[in-house]
């Protein structure tokens, strides 16, 4: 089943939609999990056709969550996205995690007690933290990705423009994924001061880049070169202030061309 402008376009927000048939809104939230998810054996259980997909999005309610997984038993979604209607007529992005669950985990998500922290945002798990880091992941990951958030956001903004919706908002976890949003063409509403003192402050000469003096591992010389470097610093909290309120929107079809990392590597 096909949807166009001309299906979805009055619709004007996740509510509306959420209030048609449960089979139209399924369908039209399937179109937001990537092509190559629904179409990858490796993410079928066995005796299936696809992987196993959980709309929660109820009536009369502005919000919708996807998970996707491979089978049941899974801990991990291979896909998670979840969006919310804002008072303002926009589409807020809330999370997306698309995860390799082939990959090795790392628990930072639970304390030492096996407690969930929410991401790492509540408590850290330091241990786990220092080996995914040293296996390459960014802050708040438990597994590695995939590699289609990209894939994933051309759909989403497509699906915004479908519902009739010209903006899209978001409040990006950590500093790696602002540097993504950015790439996507988004500007900031709050936090662009931050972002351009964070850049300078990690420069060679930078204070921030002084402060990478080995007191531990996430603060080691050199990891201002790299987004993935400087994210964890900040994770540590080397910035000594908050990373919450950093606020960022996009319009539909339009890149607001910030780029607010100097450096060259990821």
């Amino acid at each position: 089943m096909n949807f166009s402008w001309k299906t979805t376009g009055s619709l004007g927000s996740l509510r509306n939609l959420n209030n048609t048939s449960a089979a139209r809104r399924e369908a039209i939230y399937r179109t937001l999990i990537p092509a190559s998810i629904l179409q990858d054996p490796r993410w079928r259980a066995a005796g299936r056709n696809g992987p196993l997909i959980r709309y929660i999005c109820p009536e009369n309610l502005g919000l919708v969550r996807i998970e996707v997984r491979r089978s049941e038993a899974d801990r991990d979604c291979l896909f998670f996205m979840q969006a919310a209607d804002t008072p303002y007529g926009q589409l807020e992005l809330t999370l997306c995690i698309i995860n390799n669950i082939d990959g090795r985990r790392y628990d930072i998500d639970r304390d030492a007690e096996g407690r969930d922290n929410c991401l790492g945002t509540l408590t850290r798990n330091i241990p786990e933290e220092i080996d995914a880091m040293r296996a390459g992941l960014c802050p708040h990951q438990v597994l590695p990705g995939l590699g289609l958030f990209r894939e994933f956001f051309c759909l989403f903004e497509q699906f915004a423009e479908d519902l009739g919706i010209d903006t899209i908002v978001a409040e990006p976890l950590s500093y790696n994924t602002a540097l993504l949003y950015e790439e996507m063409g988004f500007g900031y509403l709050c936090g662009y001061n931050l972002m351009r003192r964070i850049d300078a402050g990690f420069r060679d000469d930078g204070d921030l880049t002084q402060k990478l003096d080995g007191s531990s591992a996430f603060r080691q010389p050199g990891m201002n070169r790299t987004v993935r470097g400087r994210s964890w610093a900040i994770h540590d909290g080397i910035l000594e202030c908050s990373w919450d309120g950093i606020r960022i929107y996009k319009v539909i079809g339009q890149d607001a061309g910030i780029r607010t990392f100097s450096g060259l590597e990821w």
